[in-house]
């Protein structure tokens, strides 16, 4: 381990973001306990971020990706716990409507992938992984604002 403190990862924050309340909607979604959905939800999380890091890569998505999170890097960071309440702030989703849009069209990707892998039922899955969304965007949106870098230093490096 380093000397300085490790940053929590991505899925750390949106773990923390979710609570403890919608992990366990999330639970009884997939018919499972808080234990199995965390560990949905990390799938769920990092198919997400392999999905977005693709689309980055991909020449007819990538303007749209780098435009989205220049859109979060540009807003304030959300209150603690908005996400929890469906991530709505002035009516409007916390960190604008690219980046919700772009995460929106990899949500079905991402939940197809992690129902492939876990056996659990597709429509299950994409539930839980639509309700994601909008916790994804409010730990985009606060990393942003701590930071300047693109996608990959909001997501925290790495690995699909």
């Amino acid at each position: 381990m380093s000397e300085t403190a490790r940053e929590p990862s991505f899925q750390d924050e949106v773990l923390s973001e979710l609570g403890e309340d919608r992990l366990l909607e999330i639970a009884d979604l997939l018919g499972t306990d808080a234990e199995g959905a965390q560990r949905i939800v990390g799938s769920s999380v990092s198919e997400l971020s392999g999905e977005l890091r693709s689309a980055a890569a991909e020449p007819v998505s990538a303007d749209e990706v780098r435009a989205a999170v220049a859109e979060v890097s540009s807003f304030e960071p959300p209150l603690h716990g908005v996400a929890t309440l469906g991530g709505l702030v002035g009516g409007g989703l916390v960190g604008g409507g690219l980046m919700a849009g772009v995460l929106a069209k990899l949500a079905r990707p991402a939940a197809d992938a992690v129902a492939k892998r876990t056996g659990l039922p597709a429509p299950a899955v994409t539930r839980a992984v639509e309700l994601l969304v909008p916790v994804v965007l409010a730990v985009l949106t606060k990393r942003a604002a701590g930071r300047k870098g693109g996608l990959g230093e909001l997501l925290g490096g790495g690995r699909r």
